[in-house]
């Protein structure tokens, strides 16, 4: 399969500029130049920025100089300790894969859908022209399959514009069911060589979530689970890539996942033989990726609580 180049092993920024409460301190110091350092420091090649519409852009439409001007520095910080950097459009008006959120009509609304194109225009412009550092991820886990239609529509006319001002930007695009291997096969043919198609994997779900107490459909929060329990391994995760890598073959697209770890519930030990599994089969299948996520936001690699494995389950981003 075709290797997607400078995006090798990552790790997910979460909560920096995407699901938090947009205050002062959380955009000034949740990430500072510190963290990338030592992001570095772990062997990884880049990170996973991900950042929401209000960032960057009012109610009405018009841009905000100070958002941009976060992400910049987020690109400038990366390059500074040589790692790439994805930007990854994690909530947009009128949709987040968060129904908690309460954005809704963007697959419907024409209005909400040229603000996206024109928030995506803007980011070509100014961030378009280093495609050796920089990608563009167009919008973070889209939910229900009866989008893809329009997915696909918004998608296309999203990239065609963004490549009047960005012809060569790596462009990552994933499909519903919250970017599911599964649904990688309805997305429609990279439009260029530099169209990447997009995943997350948090599977089997019961282990990488249990007790999380966001999701409620046929999940038990209080259920625990060993990795022992699971039967994992390399295999497991290579038949659940399965169609999703034969659809990156067919069209001779890299395939990246975007997502993937386990959360805190889970003691640090079975997270690091979850994470030797699935970097098993990314390695054999030759699949970049990013895992989630640097620190707090109940996955945190870099929190006090995996101090002791740490060392060792970097071998394994």
């Amino acid at each position: 399969m075709k290797e997607l180049v400078g995006f090798k092993k990552g790790v997910d920024l979460g909560g920096w500029l995407s699901q938090c409460d947009y205050s002062e301190e959380r955009l000034n110091h949740f990430i500072e130049e510190p963290d990338i350092a030592k992001i570095a420091s772990w062997g990884v090649d880049h990170v996973r920025l991900p950042f929401d519409y209000n960032i960057v852009q009012k109610e009405d439409g018009s841009l905000m100089e100070e958002g941009f001007a976060r992400l910049q520095k987020a690109v400038d910080w990366s390059k500074k300790y040589k790692l790439n950097i994805i930007l990854d459009l994690h909530k947009t008006k009128g949709f987040s894969f968060d129904a908690g959120e309460k954005e809704s009509g963007f697959f419907d609304n024409e209005k909400l859908q040229n603000e996206f194109y024109a928030l995506w225009e803007e980011m070509a412009k100014r961030f378009g022209h280093d495609p050796e550092h920089v990608a563009f991820e167009l919008l973070n886990e889209v939910t229900d399959q009866s989008f893809i239609d329009a997915w696909n529509r918004i998608s296309a006319e999203c990239i065609k514009r963004i490549r009047a001002y960005a012809p060569d930007v790596t462009i990552l695009l994933g499909s519903y069911w919250n970017n599911s291997p599964d649904a990688v096969k309805d997305l429609l043919p990279p439009q260029d060589d530099n169209v990447v198609y997009n995943m997350h994997c948090y599977d089997p779900l019961k282990f990488t979530h249990q007790g999380a107490y966001w999701i409620t459909d046929n999940f038990d929060p209080k259920a625990r689970y060993s990795f022992e329990e699971m039967n994992i391994d390399a295999n497991y995760f290579k038949e659940r890539f399965a169609s999703a890598v034969e659809t990156a073959k067919k069209h001779n697209s890299p395939l990246y996942c975007g997502e993937y770890g386990v959360i805190d519930v889970a003691s640090p030990e079975d997270a690091l033989k979850w994470y030797k599994a699935i970097h098993d089969a990314f390695e054999e299948l030759g699949i970049g990726r990013s895992a989630w996520s640097y620190k707090e936001m109940d996955f945190g690699l870099s929190d006090a609580r995996m101090s002791g494995v740490i060392e060792e389950l970097i071998k394994y981003l």
